[in-house]
């Protein structure tokens, strides 16, 4: 389970984030859902870019229940 605690120092503020230590760097993230998701250079992924709109929201739920390392968390 994330923990908002174990945030990626590059999350943007908001309800979603990446717990750095559970993410396994897989990237998949990154290329399923750019608009909300990168890949930090230095290893793993974060949320660039908070969910506006329902359709960004259900990316980054979507993003949730596809990442194999259960690593996005949702603080709200």
């Amino acid at each position: 389970m994330p923990d908002p605690n174990k945030k990626n120092e590059l999350n943007v503020p908001g309800k979603y984030y990446v717990d750095k230590e559970l993410c396994i760097d897989c990237d998949q993230c990154s290329r399923d859902m750019p608009n909300h998701f990168k890949r930090n250079e230095a290893g793993g992924s974060y949320v660039w870019k908070q969910p506006v709109t329902t359709a960004e929201i259900a990316e980054c739920e979507e993003a949730i229940v596809r990442c194999p390392a259960e690593a996005i968390g949702n603080n709200g």
